[in-house]
């Protein structure tokens, strides 16, 4: 089995960390850099896996998880360049970053696989997409997948779409919480207390994600099955369309895709 550095333990990092313990995959697999002590030693305490510095990671790993911060990743590649060579796998877990940054800052030949994941891989129900590199081959796109779906599910996309994966499903799961959000206080709104609120709610979203992904209807349909004529749903499907709730998600949605181009384009040469 190949041992995976996590490059950065911030919520993502850690995700996946958590994500592959629950997945049966042993903790001296594993390892993680975190540039705040205090971080790393809460870290080792829930999980178990060695915090190490980046020149141990480049090491130990046959595979090298990039989760660190956008504006962080140049001087972690200026670190991890002369450490390692193209038998090293490097997967960017980074919004908006090409695989050609690294590939111009890493040794020639260097494999990178770019992905773009969410936070449910914390539940073993991610969503990731995955785009091959200049140099990355079949095999080390399967390795990344197979990585990846020990915590959820896996596309494959050409890179040009990850802008758009990245502001569809990598924010996606923000988009679901912050709907929740208002809908328990619209409950409250209403004179329900809010624990009896979120239990509704919440499970009403278990229940509709689960009629999503288990029928072969479009959600048009589920949708309209639940719309009588002349009854509550249509009234309040009404309002929502009257409110421009449609058009503010598309909007919201090209803004975030529009906002990983920019992080992308601010490490042009």
């Amino acid at each position: 089995m190949s041992t995976i550095a996590v490059l950065g333990a911030g919520k993502i990092g850690e995700a996946l960390l958590s994500g592959l313990l629950h997945s049966g995959r042993p903790a001296s697999e594993l390892c993680f850099t975190e540039r705040h002590p205090e971080r790393a030693a809460e870290l080792t305490r829930r999980y178990g896996v060695e915090s190490v510095s980046v020149g141990d990671a480049a090491k130990r790993a046959d595979v090298l998880v990039v989760a660190v911060k956008p504006q962080d990743i140049e001087p972690l590649l200026a670190e991890l360049a002369p450490l390692i060579g193209p038998d090293s796998l490097v997967v960017s877990l980074c919004a908006g970053l090409p695989t050609a940054l690294y590939e111009r800052r890493l040794p020639e030949g260097t494999p990178v696989v770019r992905v773009m994941p969410n936070t449910p891989m914390l539940v073993n129900e991610a969503m990731s997409a995955v785009s091959a590199g200049r140099y990355a081959t079949p095999e080390h796109v399967r390795t990344v997948a197979a990585v990846l779906s020990s915590v959820g599910k896996v596309v494959e996309v050409p890179e040009s779409q990850q802008d758009a994966v990245t502001a569809l499903s990598g924010s996606g799961p923000a988009y679901f919480f912050y709907l929740v959000e208002a809908m328990i206080d619209a409950g409250i709104l209403l004179g329900l207390p809010r624990a009896v609120a979120e239990q509704l709610i919440v499970q009403s979203a278990v229940g509709a994600a689960k009629m999503l992904a288990d029928s072969d209807e479009h959600p048009v349909i589920l949708r309209e099955n639940v719309t009588s004529p002349a009854g509550t749903t249509i009234n309040a499907i009404r309002e929502l369309e009257k409110h421009g709730v449609r058009a503010a998600l598309l909007a919201a949605i090209e803004a975030a895709r529009d906002r990983s181009v920019e992080l992308g384009r601010a490490h042009e040469d």
